[in-house]
């Protein structure tokens, strides 16, 4: 017995059937050392930023306390707010993306977590994990020998890829 994908499902799959809305989420003068402090103790590599209406600013993530460890090394200057170190340009998604888009942008990029957003106002986050968990969920059981491949080709052409 093995599984496979299911073509059908796999390409109509969207982000906002398997988005996280229960997001730990940072003010932008959110302490430095606070949110390294939500990170570890939540288990996750970054949040999102946002405004006191929701909006998206940027993400806080394992690599912004990277900058912070450089900038106290070499420039010496205290660093205290997520806003001066978090990515300002994320790589963002509608609710309406594909799960075979969201597998390519995480293919593509160094992307590790994309942020929902409707009208600029953050309504969740898909992560490589929560895309790698659908799909899995969306497997199919064979009991015979033949062994049945998926090529996302078939879904759609890469000229169709997203462009990052």
């Amino acid at each position: 017995m093995y599984k496979s994908f299911c073509p059908s499902a796999v390409s109509h799959l969207h982000a906002f059937e398997m988005m996280n809305c229960n997001l730990i989420t940072l003010a932008p003068d959110t302490n430095v050392f606070v949110a390294v402090e939500l990170l570890i103790e939540n288990k996750i590599s970054g949040a999102p930023v946002v405004d006191e209406n929701y909006c998206l600013l940027g993400v806080f993530s394992e690599k912004s306390v990277m900058k912070v460890l450089v900038e106290a090394a070499y420039e010496q200057v205290p660093i205290d707010r997520v806003d001066s170190l978090m990515n300002r340009t994320p790589k963002t998604i509608s609710e309406d993306t594909l799960l075979v888009t969201m597998a390519q942008i995480f293919l593509t990029s160094p992307a590790r977590r994309l942020p929902v957003v409707r009208d600029k106002v953050l309504v969740g986050q898909v992560s490589r994990r929560d895309v790698i968990r659908a799909a899995t969920q969306l497997t199919s059981s064979h009991d015979h020998e033949e062994k049945h491949l998926l090529y996302l080709s078939a879904l759609r052409s890469m000229s169709d890829a997203p462009n990052v």
